[in-house]
């Protein structure tokens, strides 16, 4: 008889598959790697068997522990099945922006699933990373993975995806194409291809929001690549141990919008039901190759997810719609500067600049809100609102005297040209009243509620 022991055994072997319908154009040849053929639905089952038996042997975790592990929700569908297979409970943290239907698979393989806010610093206490590792200090017998930082995740995809890989391309393949989030796939199966052949094109795919390009092609970890994205399982904003940027050649960077698009051309097109980080690393692999691929060349492209994990996204007309990729104009930040075809350009003061004069100022133009630079006028230092430096003045009048940086309040949040109206709104608060937004050329513009409404009532 033929059987596995446990639905563990069936992990890894999945085919490639060759796109021929979104790959118009383009010369040389595309195959995908179907991840989405795993017992979990995703490529994660590679990396939690594998960071489990790696804990068992180092003694890190016993019968009737705990796995606890911060997951945008795959990873934690692989170690559920393995916690089942070997006896383990999971608990589980999540950020807000995974898909409901994430959440729900996680609590039907019997896991507790916590859900913690996206939009705050990873070292915030209320972040996902920050609570599994609190969980896993308060716990005895438990086990935290740390998919992000553990190196067997980079050692798994070494040993059994890059050599699947190899296998069956026959040694021919030339290119390889994968999302960055935890590194794991990209440079684990990077390294064992480039030891093979060195000539190995490797291209890492990148989100708009994430820190990977600018740090790859220039050194700098700039905070101020960082903001909100919709994208899941692709891009960070920090540098996990698992990514080796010397086997990453280059890095091309995907919107939001563009990875949603071809995660549905994918279903309608080539019959791959996949998810949203497939749209990324599809789109962008596309868009290297365009460039760069040539008769003869064999690129290999991972597809990470099952589509049944972005029914209520991506797959859902009315929810393109609402973020303003299916049919919707003056949808994003992009679409707001836009609009004003070169008008409105942002207005600042300097922190040197007396706080009566501001006043004047904001008062004149008719405005609530004003950014503040440093006394070179290069950076955005502060913010003044309306409202709280008339509070302050009517408590101490003579404050019309001194410099605005005696009384600014921290810069208005920046947010990416992508960004959609409904990541938009939700950055506007009372406490952060605008937003500011880098356009191409570096110029900066200001987002306010009055741009929102008008956007939405187009």
């Amino acid at each position: 008889m033929k059987y596995y022991n446990s639905i563990i055994e069936t992990v890894g072997n999945t085919p490639l598959v060759k796109l021929n319908n979104v790959t118009k154009g383009i010369k040389g040849t595309v195959l995908a790697k179907v991840e989405y053929l795993n017992p979990g639905n995703s490529m994660k089952d590679r990396i939690a068997i594998k960071m489990i038996e790696d804990a068992e042997k180092a003694g890190l975790i016993s019968k009737g522990g705990t796995i606890i592990e911060g997951t945008s929700g795959n990873t934690g569908m692989g170690l559920a099945l393995a916690a089942i297979a070997k006896g383990y409970k999971c608990i589980f943290t999540v950020s807000d922006k995974q898909s409901q239907e994430k959440i729900d698979i996680l609590r039907a393989v019997g896991a507790e699933v916590i859900v913690c806010p996206t939009n705050v610093a990873p070292e915030d206490p209320r972040s996902y990373y920050s609570v599994a590792k609190k969980l896993n200090a308060d716990i005895p017998n438990s086990f935290y993975p740390n998919q992000y930082d553990n190196l067997s995740n980079r050692l798994a995809h070494y040993e059994t995806t890059a050599p699947e890989i190899w296998r069956d391309t026959e040694g021919k393949i030339t290119h390889y194409a994968a999302g960055v989030g935890t590194g794991g796939s990209m440079c684990g199966t990077a390294k064992f291809l480039k030891e093979q052949n060195p000539n190995i094109v490797t291209v890492g795919i990148d989100t708009y929001g994430s820190v990977f390009k600018k740090l790859k092609e220039t050194g700098i970890f700039d905070e101020k690549e960082i903001y909100p994205y919709l994208t899941e399982g692709i891009g960070e904003d920090i540098l996990p141990k698992n990514v080796e940027m010397d086997v990453i050649d280059h890095f091309v960077k995907v919107t939001d919008k563009d990875a949603a698009l071809m995660t549905r051309r994918l279903a309608k097109e080539e019959g791959l039901f996949v998810g949203w980080s497939c749209g990324s690393a599809v789109f962008g692999a596309l868009e290297y190759a365009k460039a760069h691929l040539k008769e003869g060349d064999v690129m290999v492209v991972i597809l990470p997810d099952h589509g049944t994990r972005y029914l209520a996204k991506i797959y859902n007309d009315a929810w393109m719609k609402d973020h303003g990729f299916l049919e919707r104009e003056f949808s994003t930040a992009r679409h707001i500067v836009e609009r004003r075809n070169g008008k409105a350009a942002l207005l600042t003061i300097s922190e040197n600049t007396p706080v009566g004069e501001a006043v004047r100022l904001m008062n004149k133009e008719g405005i609530s809100q004003l950014p503040v630079s440093d006394k070179e006028g290069k950076e955005i230092v502060g913010s003044l609102i309306d409202a709280r430096t008339l509070s302050r003045l009517i408590d101490n009048p003579e404050l019309k005297n001194s410099p605005v940086k005696d009384i600014m309040e921290k810069p208005f949040t920046f947010v990416g040209l992508d960004n959609t109206l409904d990541v938009l709104s939700s950055l506007i608060n009372k406490e952060n009243p605008a937003l500011l937004v880098r356009d191409e050329a570096q110029n900066v513009h200001i987002i306010t509620q009055q741009d929102l409404l008008e956007a939405l009532t187009v």
